[in-house]
C-alpha cells in the first residue's frame, strides 16, 4: 500500500513539508558558471576517489578534500548571489519580503557553521 505521503500526491516540487517555489530562470551565462563549477566539484571528488585507490599519501587526499569543500563554498555563494539579486528581490517587490528574507537567513545560517 502506498504511503499517504507517496510522490503520487505530492507536488514534484515539494520535499519534507517545505513550502514549494517555482522554477527560477538563469540566464545562460549564470547558468553555465555555476554548472562549470558543479563539473570542476565532480572532477575533483572522482579524482581523490582515485588518489584513494592509488593508495597516495592522506595529507595529499587532505589537501584535496580542503579544495573541494573551498569549490563548494564558492558554489555556495554564487547560487546565493543569485537567490539574494534575483529570488528575495523579486518577494520583497510583490510583498513577501518578510518570508523571503527569513528563508535567505536560515540558509546563510547553515553556512556559519
Amino acid at each position: 500500500m502506498p504511503s499517504p505521503r507517496s510522490a503520487t500526491t505530492q507536488p514534484a516540487n515539494r520535499k519534507r513539508g517545505r513550502p514549494s517555489h517555482p522554477r527560477v530562470a538563469r540566464d545562460s551565462s549564470g547558468k553555465a558558471e555555476i554548472a562549470r563549477r558543479l563539473h570542476r566539484v565532480e572532477g575533483q571528488v572522482r579524482g581523490i576517489g582515485n588518489m584513494l585507490d592509488e593508495d597516495r599519501y592522506c595529507v595529499d587526499i587532505l589537501t584535496q578534500v580542503a579544495a573541494v569543500q573551498s569549490a563548494l563554498d564558492a558554489l555556495a555563494r554564487k547560487l546565493l548571489e543569485h537567490h539574494l539579486h534575483g529570488c528575495v528581490k523579486q518577494a520583497i517587490r510583490s510583498g513577501d519580503g518578510d518570508a523571503a528574507i527569513a528563508e535567505a537567513l536560515a540558509v546563510i545560517r547553515k553556512f556559519g557553521r
